[in-house]
């Protein structure tokens, strides 16, 4: 069974709320928040400033990810799904606090997972949540407190989960 949470104010089970959005001129939206991808498939990283959204996201390249986009997403809607990208001015950037602003290739990707860092998952085994994303159901996950977080998402990214 997968649960799906309904976009709401921040706080509750659904946190992207609305107020939170910025339309673009293009009919595109952004967002704050983190992005990585494997391939075409996109991982967004959601949370509260200073949660560790661009912490996880470099562990996660340091596994093989690349950067989508750090500290605003951009999400535009397309026929295949959600593209998720990083606006012009942050393209290719990505803060590591107490070392400075890093540079490095970034691509466009297909939002697949959305990773929620304000809710910790206490189950073991958790039932699968989606979250609704402008229009579109992603697969939901709560941060683990774990040294293998990033592993874990990495190898769902992947396409690992049974």
């Amino acid at each position: 069974m997968v649960r799906l949470i309904a976009p709401g104010p921040c706080g509750r089970d659904g946190f992207l709320s609305e107020a939170g959005l910025v339309r673009m001129g293009d009919g595109s939206t952004l967002m704050h928040g983190t992005a990585v991808a494997l391939g075409s498939a996109g991982l967004l990283i959601t949370g509260r400033a200073g949660v560790g959204k661009s912490s996880l996201a470099l562990e996660l390249m340091a596994l093989g990810a690349s950067l989508v986009a750090d500290d605003q997403v951009v999400l535009a809607r397309r026929p295949e799904g959600l593209l998720i990208s990083a606006p012009a001015t942050l393209d290719g950037k990505i803060e590591a606090r107490g070392i400075g602003i890093l540079t490095c290739s970034a691509t466009p990707a297909w939002l697949r997972i959305v990773v929620d860092m304000d809710h910790v998952e206490t189950g073991r085994l958790p039932e699968p949540m989606e979250i609704a994303v402008s229009g579109e159901r992603v697969r939901l996950v709560r941060r683990v407190e774990a040294p293998a977080f990033a592993s874990m998402l990495y190898v769902l990214l992947k396409g690992g989960l049974e």
